[in-house]
């Protein structure tokens, strides 16, 4: 701890303003705050001294446990009853997706670790999904600093652009906070957006809706991080021909994630009448949620931290091609199957 504190430090002082920020400017949020931050700082110094391994810590680890944490916003009850009616939609933009960023990847000679996160980014949660996924295949700084900023450039564009096509199409409340919900990486953007259709539509009440599906879609987390751990460990199998420790692959802050909205749930459903245990849970579990933004808040910046921003932008024209055709693909998806199912 004492090694690492001067980087924890570090990361700390840039997360506090950068969570103030990310409250300010909702559709740009505290994540992209920080690890512009981080890359601008690193531009300038370029030799992280003392701090370095601190930086790579809160980078690798604080991300974790920033995933852990996120399990106590997910009451799984809710989601099954109102987050239902979205399954179908939700698995076909995330199988498409993945198919876009596969095909990308292989036609474009793109590298397969930021091909894999903008595609999970793009279809499941974007930061959060990313941040899950990175540990499972290895992905380095730059890779997932390069990521967070395909998906930023795109959740903007969505938060601003949405809601006017939603009133162009002739959509309903409920049909948009299902398009919002499916079709908006980032949760915060998804706030944005649906708040803004609100602003539009008086009594319209569609960011409740939007929220559940978006939690719905963090779900796929759990299926999509598993099934990449079990190929990295076949692959690894198979290189070193037989040498290989699972448990070292295997992500196990997934199953932690997983054991926090069990909890959620179980306290939700069992002390559902009972006020005084709801008020207090309802205040831990928040203050839980809150503590997982802010970790990855100071993850982003660590990762900025190491990252080089003329780098990053050198390299960066597949990896923006890729994500907006992930972005169309999932667009298109989503207004397709509320069409095909009635629902719009």
């Amino acid at each position: 701890m004492k090694k690492n504190l001067p980087g924890i430090l570090l990361c700390l002082i840039i997360a506090i303003p950068c969570h103030f920020l990310g409250q300010l400017v909702p559709v740009v949020g505290g994540p992209v705050f920080a690890i512009l931050i981080g890359m601008i700082i690193t531009l300038f110094v370029k030799d992280k001294g003392k701090a370095a391994s601190g930086i790579t810590f809160t980078s690798k680890k604080i991300l974790q446990y920033a995933v852990i944490l996120l399990g106590f916003g997910l009451n799984l009850s809710t989601i099954a009853k109102t987050g239902a009616q979205s399954l179908p939609i939700i698995v076909s933009t995330i199988a498409t997706s993945l198919i876009i960023s596969f095909v990308l990847y292989k036609l474009m000679k793109m590298p397969s670790k930021i091909s894999t996160l903008i595609g999970v980014g793009s279809s499941i949660c974007g930061g959060s999904a990313i941040a899950a996924t990175a540990p499972v295949i290895g992905a380095d700084d730059e890779e997932i600093a390069q990521s967070i900023s395909v998906i930023f450039l795109f959740n903007v564009l969505a938060a601003l652009i949405f809601p006017t096509l939603g009133s162009m199409l002739g959509m309903s409340d409920a049909s948009f906070g299902l398009f919002a919900g499916t079709a908006v990486n980032d949760t915060s953007s998804v706030t944005a957006a649906a708040s803004a259709w609100d602003g539009m539509h008086p009594d319209a009440n569609t960011l409740d809706t939007a929220t559940i599906v978006k939690l719905t879609r963090t779900l796929a987390i759990i299926p999509i991080t598993l099934a990449l751990a079990f190929y990295r460990a076949k692959k690894a199998k198979s290189d070193s021909q037989g040498s290989f420790s699972m448990r070292k692959i295997f992500p196990m802050f997934i199953v932690y994630f997983v054991a926090a909205s069990v909890i959620t749930t179980v306290v939700n459903v069992v002390w559902a009448s009972n006020e005084a245990v709801m008020s207090g849970a309802g205040a831990v579990f928040g203050f839980l949620k809150g503590c997982s933004k802010f970790f990855i808040i100071m993850a982003m910046s660590a990762i900025g931290l190491n990252t080089d921003i003329v780098k990053l932008v050198k390299s960066g024209t597949k990896p923006i091609f890729m994500g907006l055709c992930c972005w169309a693909g999932i667009t298109l998806v989503t207004l397709g199957m509320q069409h095909i199912l009635g629902l719009w």
